[in-house]
């Protein structure tokens, strides 16, 4: 029956066991008793002095003294006791309370209870009960666990002195404890992956799975059981062929291995570079490294191996490979195919075309920076090499309706060379209205229509047209048609003609260009 104290022979071969160098496992197996009890019986007897070496010296009253009746008594207490504990606990987060300043009070209501040593054992044990976690042996390769210190890094910027505060990003694999780690500007999306990429390129593999904070660069909506995983962070593990495996909201245990890095590498990183002044990230960043090299290389606690030893031998190998190119984040826009069958990327004011038949229609438009996709329903409908020149078209000519292909043709360059060869003055006004920031085909289409006047109302009439422009900086279409439908420029080139033609009558005021020149000389 749990709980009948066995007899003291029992107890003798359970101590007369231990001393012999048996473990609690094995004597529980041969004995055909609980494990928890020859647990208690050894503590029992630890307690009280009695070496399980020395028990062929004891009577069996003494042991019985000593050990028996010593039991009862002491479940009674730790009954009491642990009665006691969820009130101790409950004091113990409250300010100005200890563990020694409550057992105290326990002793001024309990004289015979536990001393202070016992106290601390048996509220320990009771901790441990109410927080059992379970141990994990991490696999080679499974896991990198991923996070960020609470303590920032910085630097001086160089020339105005100003202090420029930086995250801290450590990244921890699971077996060998191989670590890496840098100061990032910040803990945004895009920082954040470019460290996660940073931390894989430094192992020169990839492991099964990552394992980020809850963070909102990684998780964008925490749940114990279900969290929503960042989009382009989840693209970026997808990228690398890894799988995301976010700790719990509310678990450190969850990501313990990476915290109880991040505690040593405030003495190993933080307090080494307290004392030395940066003037630029990248130079703070090579300071990190070569104390995380030193970090890396230094043997475990009480062992006579490294992590670098561990990582090489075992886990460097368990890695798969990195792909051939690193990951770029992907944004994404929603847009509409527009009448001339084009899409505009506005970041840079570019244009991309899209097959004629999606005319209206909303597409996603998704790019990184080198190359655009369109997709309508999930399906790719078009690609194309990034281009940030702003106001210029990317065109396939298959995505254009036949009777509209001769529009992709058309480019500053074709319409500044068309004017050329009118005449300067009909170039420079072209390359003023092309200069305009309007919708592109809405300035090639201008160009058209005032290059065509050349054959309409002939060379010179546009000529003189487009000399007017300029000397009044119009730039467009309208005024030109205006000049020309009015005969102003008629009016213009006879009023030109008039003053080319008149000369001013002489007199003694007038000093002449040759005055000016002769000033200049002297």
């Amino acid at each position: 029956m749990a709980g009948t104290p066995k007899s003291i022979s029992m107890v003798k071969q359970i101590l007369h066991l231990h001393g012999l160098g048996y473990g609690i496992k094995t004597i529980s197996r041969e004995l055909g008793v609980s494990k928890n009890t020859v647990k208690r019986y050894l503590r029992q007897a630890e307690s009280k002095g009695l070496a399980p070496e020395a028990v062929s010296t004891h009577s069996n009253e003494s042991l019985e003294h000593i050990v028996l009746e010593d039991n009862m008594q002491g479940r009674d207490n730790l009954t009491q006791l642990r009665q006691l504990f969820p009130d101790i606990s409950s004091k113990l987060e409250e300010t100005g309370f200890t563990l020694h300043y409550l057992w105290c009070k326990y002793k001024e209501t309990h004289p015979g209870g536990y001393q202070y040593s016992q106290f601390c054992h048996h509220y320990q044990k009771y901790r441990e009960g109410r927080s059992a976690v379970m141990h994990f042996e991490h696999e080679a390769g499974d896991k990198m666990f991923v996070d960020y210190a609470g303590k920032k890094l910085h630097y001086v910027e160089y020339g105005t002195g100003e202090i420029t505060e930086c995250e801290f990003f450590v990244s921890v694999l699971g077996q060998s404890q191989y670590t890496y780690g840098e100061a990032s500007p910040s803990q945004q999306k895009e920082d954040f992956i470019a460290s996660v990429q940073n931390a894989l390129h430094y192992y020169g593999g990839v492991p099964k799975v990552l394992v980020p904070d809850n963070l909102k660069s990684a998780v964008s909506k925490s749940s114990k059981y279900d969290p929503g995983l960042n989009e382009d962070f989840l693209d970026m593990a997808s990228h690398y062929g890894c799988g995301v495996l976010p700790a719990r909201s509310r678990r450190p245990r969850d990501k313990s291995l990476v915290e109880n890095h991040i505690r040593t590498l405030y003495t190993r990183v933080h307090a080494e570079l307290s004392e030395m002044t940066f003037f630029s990230l990248e130079e703070l960043n090579g300071a990190i490294l070569r104390c995380l090299e030193k970090h890396n290389s230094t043997p475990f606690q009480g062992k006579d191996h490294s992590r670098r030893q561990v990582f090489e031998q075992t886990e460097r190998e368990a890695l798969n490979p990195l792909p051939a190119e690193r990951f770029e984040i992907r944004k994404t826009r929603q847009v509409t195919v527009m009448k001339n069958c084009h899409v505009q990327l506005s970041d840079d004011r570019h244009y991309y075309s899209v097959p004629y038949r999606h005319i209206g229609e909303k597409v996603k438009l998704s790019y990184t920076s080198k190359e655009v996709s369109v997709y309508l329903k999930g399906e790719r409908v078009a690609f194309h090499l990034r281009d940030r020149k702003p106001y210029k078209y990317t065109t396939v000519k298959e995505h254009l309706p036949s009777h509209h292909r001769f529009v992709s043709e058309w480019n500053p360059e074709k319409f500044i060379n068309w004017a050329a060869g009118i005449s300067p003055e009909v170039k420079t006004y072209i390359e003023g209205v092309l200069s305009q920031k309007n919708y592109p085909e809405t300035l090639y289409r201008a160009c058209v229509g005032i290059l065509s006047f050349a054959k309409k109302v002939g060379r010179e009439r546009l000529v003189t047209a487009c000399r007017m422009g300029i000397r009044m900086e119009t730039y467009n279409y309208g005024f030109i048609s205006k000049v020309l439908a009015n005969n102003t420029d008629k009016l213009w080139a006879q009023g030109e003609q008039a003053a080319r033609e008149q000369k001013l009558p002489g007199h003694e005021n007038l000093r002449g260009s040759d005055y000016y020149k002769d000033m200049r000389n002297d």
